[in-house]
C-alpha cells in the first residue's frame, strides 16, 4: 500500500470549493461507529451531512450501512478531496479530469494499531469506480449493486451548472463515491471480494488484477437478456412484480425530481425579488430623514435573505442526490431480475431438449413416430433401420438423455440457488430503502419547515423596522 500516494504525471489543480460547500464537507460517523461482533444482527446508522449543530443534526444527509462486515471494522474508509488534472488520453489528446482520494486507516478497535496512524492514500478516476462497479455486476448478478453518483448532473433547476467540472458538482459526486464504498464495504457478500481490497490499496496494480479476473466474458450481451425476457414461458411471478415495482418506482423519484426543479426554480425567483425590495428600500431612505434609518435596516433583511437562497439550493441537491441513488438502484433491481430470467430460460430450454430427446427415444423403441419428421419419411422411402444400427442410436440417446437430465438438473439447482440468494439480497435492500428514503423525505421536509420559519423571521424583523419609522 501506498502513504500519500500523488500522481507527478500531470499538474493537479485542487478543486475550489464554495463557502457553502465547505461548510458541508463530509462527517461519516459511521466509520467511529461500526465495530461490533460480526455475529451481531443489528443495525447501525452512517450519517452522512452537517453535524454543526442540533438544526443541522436535524438536516442530515442519510445513507443506511448495516454493521457486522469484517473489512469495514478493520478500515475507515473515506473519499477525502478532489482534484483536477489535465494530461492525455487514450488517443494521445488532451483532456482536464477530476480524480479523488481514496483514504483507508486501521480502525480504532484493530489491536496494536495506534488511532493516529497515517492513512493510507490513493486516487481514483470515476471510470475506475465504473470498472469495479462493472466488474461486481457481472460477478455477483444475484446482488443489487449499489450505484454510482451521476456522471453528468440530471433533474437540476436551471440556474445550476451541469458541468461535471463544476466545484459544486465535483464535491457532491466526492460524497456520492464515498457513499458507493461505505455500500459496497457494508454489503456481506462484496465486502469480502479481493479486487474489492485491491481497489482501496493498490494504486497501480488493481486494474490489472481485475482484467485478469476475465469479468469480461462472462458478462451477459443485452440481446440475449433481451431474447430470454420475450421467451420465458414461466416467469416467476415474484420477479416479475419486482421488475413492475422497479420501473414504477423509477418513473415516481424522476416526477418527483422533476417537480423539486421547478421548485426550485420558482423560489429563486421569489428570493431575488426580495433583493429588488432591498434595493428599493435601499434607494428610498436616501431622500428620507425621518424614516431613512427604518428603511434601510428593512433593505438590510431583504438584501440577505435574497443573498441565501444559493447556498439553500446547493443544500437542497444533496437530498435531490439521495433521491437519484434510488433512481439509479432501480436499474440494479432490474439487472438481478433480467439475470433470473435468463437462468430462467435456460432452465425451459434444457427441459424442453430433455422432453424431446426421451420422446425420440419412445419412438425409436416402439417404431411409431408421433409427429411429421424428415427421419419419418426417409424411413418410409428407404425402408426401416437395422437392429443394430437401432440400438446404437438408442444407446447414444441414452447417453444423451443422461447429460440431459444432469444439465436440467444442474440448471434447477442453479436457478434454486439463484432465487434464494436474490431474494435475501432484496429483502435486504427493501429495508435499506425504506429507512433511507423515509430519513431523506422527512429531513427535506425539515428543511422546507426551517426555510419557511426563516422567511417569515425576516418579514418580522422588517416589520418591526417600520414600526419604529
Amino acid at each position: 500500500m501506498r502513504k500519500g500516494a500523488t500522481s507527478s504525471s500531470s499538474p493537479a489543480e485542487p478543486v475550489q470549493l464554495t463557502p457553502g460547500s465547505q461548510e458541508r464537507r463530509i462527517t461519516n460517523i459511521s466509520r467511529r461507529k461500526m465495530m461490533a461482533d460480526s455475529g451481531s444482527h443489528g443495525e447501525q446508522v452512517a450519517v452522512i451531512g452537517n453535524a454543526d449543530n442540533t438544526e443541522a443534526e436535524n438536516n442530515i444527509i442519510n445513507t443506511m450501512v448495516e454493521k457486522g462486515t469484517s473489512l469495514l471494522k478493520k478500515l475507515e474508509i473515506n473519499v477525502a478531496e478532489a482534484e483536477k488534472r489535465t494530461g492525455k488520453n487514450t488517443v494521445n489528446m488532451q483532456e482536464t479530469y477530476t480524480v479523488y482520494l481514496v483514504e483507508t486507516r486501521p480502525s480504532e478497535t484493530v489491536p496494536n494499531v495506534s488511532p493516529a496512524t497515517t492513512p493510507d492514500t490513493l486516487w481514483r478516476r470515476y471510470s475506475e469506480f465504473e470498472l469495479l462497479r462493472t466488474y461486481l455486476l457481472v460477478t455477483y448478478p444475484y446482488i443489487i449493486i449499489p450505484p454510482l453518483p451521476e456522471k453528468r448532473a440530471e433533474f437540476v433547476w436551471h440556474k445550476l451548472s451541469a458541468d461535471n467540472l463544476d466545484p459544486d458538482f465535483v464535491e457532491r459526486r466526492r460524497v456520492g463515491l464515498e457513499n458507493f464504498l461505505l455500500r459496497v464495504m457494508s454489503h456481506p457478500v462484496l465486502c469480502e471480494d479481493k479486487i474489492v481490497f485491491l481497489f482501496l490499496t493498490e494504486e497501480k496494480g488493481w486494474r490489472d488484477a481485475v482484467l485478469e479476473t476475465g469479468f469480461q466474458d462472462k458478462a451477459d450481451s443485452r440481446l440475449k437478456s433481451l431474447s430470454a425476457m420475450f421467451r420465458v414461458k414461466n416467469p416467476d411471478k415474484r420477479f416479475t412484480a419486482l421488475k413492475q415495482y422497479s420501473d414504477e418506482l423509477n418513473a415516481a423519484i424522476s416526477q418527483l425530481l422533476r417537480v423539486r426543479a421547478r421548485v426550485a426554480d420558482r423560489l429563486y425567483g421569489v428570493y431575488k425579488v426580495h433583493g429588488n425590495y432591498g434595493r428599493v428600500f435601499s434607494e428610498w431612505s436616501a431622500i428620507e430623514k425621518e424614516m431613512g434609518d427604518g428603511l434601510q435596516s428593512a433593505g438590510h433583511h431583504m438584501d440577505t435573505y435574497a443573498a441565501s437562497i444559493d447556498d439553500i439550493l446547493e443544500e437542497e441537491e444533496h437530498y435531490a442526490d439521495q433521491l437519484k441513488e434510488y433512481l439509479f438502484y432501480t436499474e440494479a433491481v432490474r439487472s438481478v431480475c433480467r439475470k433470473h430470467e435468463l437462468i430462467q430460460y435456460e432452465l425451459e430450454v434444457a427441459a424442453q431438449d430433455l422432453a424431446y430427446k426421451k420422446q425420440q427415444r419412445e419412438e425409436l423403441a416402439t417404431g411409431m413416430v408421433r409427429v411429421f419428421s424428415l427421419k419419418g419419411m426417409t424411413s418410409k422411402l428407404f425402408g426401416q433401420e437395422s437392429q443394430e444400427q437401432r440400438e446404437s442410436r438408442l444407446a447414444a440417446l441414452e447417453q444423451s438423455i443422461q447429460e440431459g437430465e444432469q444439465t436440467l438438473k444442474e440448471k434447477n439447482t442453479e436457478c434454486q440457488e439463484f432465487v434464494q440468494t436474490a431474494w435475501e439480497d432484496i429483502e435486504r435492500f427493501k429495508e435499506q430503502k425504506d429507512r433511507d428514503l423515509r430519513e431523506a423525505l422527512i429531513s427535506y421536509a425539515i428543511m422546507q419547515i426551517s426555510m419557511c420559519k426563516k422567511g417569515i423571521q425576516v418579514w418580522s424583523n422588517a416589520k418591526e423596522c417600520f414600526n419604529k419609522m
